[in-house]
């Protein structure tokens, strides 16, 4: 038996939410996208391959750094009129930072 390493497991999960996950004009698609340092988040229409907003945690300052790109996202999405998304957690597991990132959102006022 082959074992697979983490990177390798994570873009399996990532084809397996993708083949169902699908962002429209309606409900454009939260993606997210976590580094060793950063965590990036996009807000896609996959209908016209555009990004509609998009936010990291580079720069932030705040304790909660997570929780904050969350949040600034959905202000951006509301700027933009956009209330309803589809959350793509990108093939990580819902726990922490992912997590917190769904809290802002949320919390923002997006609903998914």
């Amino acid at each position: 038996m082959k074992t697979k390493l983490k990177t390798e497991q994570r873009e399996r999960r990532k084809k397996r939410i993708r083949a169902k996950v699908f962002g429209t004009e309606a409900r454009p698609r939260l993606s997210i996208f976590k580094s060793n340092r950063y965590i990036t988040l996009q807000i896609v229409n996959d209908e016209k391959g555009a990004t509609l907003a998009y936010t990291s945690t580079k720069g932030l300052k705040e304790k909660n750094k997570a929780f904050m790109a969350g949040h600034n996202i959905a202000l951006q999405a509301k700027a933009k009129k956009i209330n309803k998304v589809v959350f793509d957690r990108g093939g990580y597991i819902y726990t922490g930072s992912v997590m917190e990132v769904a809290k802002g959102a949320r919390d923002g006022g997006l609903e998914f």
